[in-house]
């Protein structure tokens, strides 16, 4: 096994140091700006913030303990149209966490939402799973296989090239093409598997016509998980740990928002987007830490 040259070993040290240091420059920034009396309700992301594929992360627990014990209002806001509200209850009781399901509020949900403003008892094709058929079923929608008005894109397992192939012809022959998120990837235990908006790109690319995503960082769903939580926008707060759909959505909306660096961001990230978080966190435990202190 051969060691590192005595100058690498030196260079990654500094490395880590500026990375160590621009983390507690930026925290002590956003701490001394960040209003935390202000918030009465939270809005949270679930993977990357609440658990990593199949742990919990440390905090977590805690930290939902905690928004009950005050009587503070939360909604699990996720772009993963997989599964319904009560799937997602059963799984966060898995990890300890004993919410309800109107503790809970999908993309799908909010794709059903959003169709049936624009065209009531409309018809759908669905590549997606049982979260997303079922929430487009609550809003009185059909399934047509023939000619429908909508294509619905979400993630799972299910889809296959005879599915995406139809999608293609129904998008080309007039149908509209909606995406429940953008997610180009889905992180899974077995690794990195295409997401909802790479199956959208693809056919959007096959027909030449854009579509539209209703998931994070769109302001539809945001707004949709403000009328469930019933709070105005400047007593809520968005968590997550993707700068490009949880922060940014919280921007464009107009609302505080934290940035947890235990799912996908990264410190040094921060220097790439234009836009910056409220707060910058390790992990949702630095955030029961707080609460505690106020």
């Amino acid at each position: 096994m051969h060691e590192k040259p005595f100058l690498y070993v030196f260079f990654d040290g500094i490395l880590i140091a500026k990375v160590i240091l621009l983390f507690i420059i930026l925290l002590k920034k956003t701490m001394e700006s960040f209003n935390f009396s202000a918030i009465e309700g939270y809005l949270i992301d679930m993977d990357g913030v609440i658990y990593k594929s199949k742990e919990i992360i440390p905090g977590a627990i805690e930290f939902i303990v905690e928004l009950q014990k005050r009587n503070l209002p939360f909604t699990f806001l996720t772009n993963n149209s997989q599964r319904n509200p009560r799937d997602i209850q059963m799984k966060l009781k898995y990890f300890g966490i004993n919410i309800t399901e109107k503790n809970i509020f999908t993309c799908a949900m909010a794709t059903a939402r959003f169709l049936k403003c624009q065209k009531p008892n409309a018809s759908v094709y669905v590549i997606g799973e049982g979260g997303l058929q079922q929430a487009l079923y609550d809003s009185g929608f059909a399934v047509d296989d023939h000619d429908p008005d909508y294509v619905v894109i979400g993630e799972g397992r299910t889809a296959n090239m005879e599915m995406i192939d139809k999608a293609v012809d129904f998008v080309h022959k007039g149908a509209k093409l909606i995406g429940t998120n953008p997610d180009p990837s889905c992180p899974t235990s077995e690794g990195i598997r295409a997401g909802c908006g790479a199956i959208v790109s693809l056919i959007e690319k096959a027909t030449g016509k854009n579509s539209f995503s209703i998931g994070k960082p769109n302001p539809i769903i945001l707004r949709e998980a403000r009328r469930e939580i019933g709070l105005p926008l400047d007593k809520l707060v968005m968590i997550g740990d993707t700068m490009g759909t949880d922060i940014l959505g919280a921007v464009q909306m107009g609302i505080q928002s934290i940035l947890v660096l235990s799912g996908g961001t990264k410190i040094d990230h921060l220097e790439d987007y234009p836009y910056t978080p409220g707060l910058v966190v390790n992990s949702i435990h630095d955030i029961v830490k707080i609460l505690q202190e106020n």
